[in-house]
C-alpha cells in the first residue's frame, strides 16, 4: 500500500496557503455586542450545502429571534435569473466551531418568494409528520459514511496509477498503511461536539478512505436538522485541509464498498417491553411500501442508490425486500441485542450516503406510525 503522495495535497490551493497567518486576525476581539452568524442551507441538488455570513448586533436564543434572509437561488439551482430572490427561514442554532466565542452557525430551510417550499426542502414535511407523531416519541439515530477525496477526485491516499490492497484491513484500522486523514475526523468529532451536534461516535470504514460518523439519537424533526449541519462541518473542516468530502455512495465502482445512512428507528412502544412485537409490525408495514422509500432515500429517487444496492458488499438488492436479525445483507437488520431483549429499535439499511434525512425519517414515520 503506498503511502499517500506529496503532490495529492500541494494541488489544493487551500492547503497551501498558511495556516499560521489567519490566528492573529481571529484572536482580534469582535466589537461588544455584535456576533458573526452563519446562515447553512441546502442548494438545489438536495445534497449539496452553501453558506453566507451576516453580523447580528445581538446574540440569538431561539431561531425565531433570527431575521429571515435572502440569496440568490438562481446561482443554487433553485431559481431563474429573472426572479432569483429565494428566502432562508432560521430553523436551528449551534455553536461555531470555527469563528467560536458568541459567534453561531444557522441552519434554514428555504423558500420561494410566493411563500411555498423551495423543492428541496423537505422539512416543510417532514415537521408535518413529525408533529402528526410526537406523541409515539419517534427516536432515530443515522450513520453517516462518506469518503475522502484528492483535488483529481480519487480516494485520499490511493496510488494515481493503480488500487490500494483489497478490503479487509481499513474498517476500524489504525496505521499509517490503513487509514488516511484520521486528523479530519478527529477535528470533524470535535467541531460536532463543540457546535452541539449530538454526534455519538466515529471509525473508519471498509474502503480505505471512507470513514463513519454516527448522529443520535435524536427526537423527532431535530435528527434532520443535527444531520445537515454535522455534514456542513465536515465539508468545512475537510475543505481547510484541501481535501474534499463525498457522500456519493458508490464513489468506486468495483470490488469496493459503497457509503449509506444507515437509519436507526423506534418509538417508545418498540423500546417498551415486548417492543419487538412493535418493531415486527412496522417491518410488515415496509415490506409493503418498499419502492416509496426506495424512492425516498436517495436525492435522485432511486438512481444514486442503484448502485450501491447491488445484494453485494454488506448491502440488499434494490429491487427487494428483506429482513433480518443480525443480518448485514437484509433491507432491515433488527441487532441481535434487540432481538435478545425483545424491544429495542430496528436499522434500515437502504438509505444512500447522500439521502435528506428529513425524507428518510418522514417516510419512516408516515409507513410505520401514521399508517399513510
Amino acid at each position: 500500500m503506498h503511502g499517500m503522495p506529496n503532490s495529492t495535497l500541494e494541488a489544493s490551493p487551500n492547503a497551501a496557503l498558511n495556516k499560521t497567518i489567519l490566528p492573529k486576525y481571529m484572536d482580534l476581539p469582535i466589537p461588544e455586542g455584535k456576533i458573526q452568524a452563519m446562515y447553512v442551507w441546502v442548494d438545489g441538488t438536495g445534497e449539496n450545502v452553501r453558506a453566507k455570513t451576516r453580523t447580528l448586533d445581538f446574540i440569538p436564543k431561539d431561531p425565531s429571534d433570527l431575521p429571515i434572509w435572502n440569496y440568490d437561488g438562481s446561482s443554487c439551482y433553485q431559481a431563474e435569473g429573472g426572479n432569483s430572490d429565494m428566502y432562508l427561514y432560521p430553523v436551528a442554532i449551534f455553536n461555531d466551531p470555527f469563528r467560536r466565542g458568541n459567534n453561531k452557525l444557522v441552519l434554514c430551510d428555504t423558500y420561494k418568494a410566493n411563500g411555498k417550499p423551495a423543492d428541496t426542502n423537505k422539512r416543510h414535511s417532514c415537521l408535518k409528520a413529525m408533529e402528526a407523531a410526537k406523541d409515539h416519541e419517534p427516536w432515530f439515530g443515522i450513520e453517516q459514511e462518506y469518503t475522502l477525496l484528492d483535488m483529481d477526485l480519487r480516494p485520499l491516499g490511493w496510488p494515481k496509477n493503480g488500487f490500494p490492497g483489497p478490503q479487509g484491513p481499513y474498517y476500524c484500522g489504525v496505521g499509517a498503511n490503513k487509514v488516511y486523514a484520521r486528523d479530519i475526523v478527529e477535528a470533524h468529532y470535535r467541531a460536532c461536539l463543540y457546535a452541539g451536534v449530538n454526534i455519538a461516535g466515529s471509525n473508519a470504514e471498509v474502503m480505505p478512505a471512507q470513514w463513519e460518523y454516527q448522529v443520535g439519537p435524536c427526537e423527532g424533526i431535530s435528527i434532520g436538522d443535527q444531520l445537515w449541519m454535522s455534514r456542513f462541518i465536515l465539508h468545512r473542516v475537510a475543505e481547510e485541509f484541501g481535501v474534499v468530502a463525498t457522500l456519493d455512495p458508490k464513489p468506486m465502482p468495483g470490488d469496493w464498498n459503497g457509503a449509506g445512512a444507515h437509519t436507526n428507528f423506534s418509538t417508545k412502544a418498540m423500546r417498551d417491553e415486548n417492543g419487538i412485537i412493535e418493531i415486527e409490525k412496522a417491518i410488515d408495514k415496509l415490506s409493503r411500501n418498499h419502492l416509496r422509500h426506495i424512492q425516498a432515500y436517495d436525492p435522485k429517487g432511486g438512481k444514486d442508490n442503484e448502485r450501491r444496492l447491488t445484494g453485494r458488499h454488506e448491502t440488499s438488492s434494490i429491487h427487494d425486500f428483506s429482513a433480518g436479525v443480525a443480518n448485514r445483507g437484509a433491507s432491515i437488520r433488527i441487532p441481535r441485542g434487540c432481538a435478545e431483549q425483545k424491544k429495542g429499535y430496528l436499522e434500515d439499511r437502504r438509505p444512500s450516503s447522500n439521502c435528506d434525512p428529513y425524507s428518510v425519517c418522514e417516510a419512516l414515520v408516515r409507513t410505520c406510525i401514521l399508517n399513510e
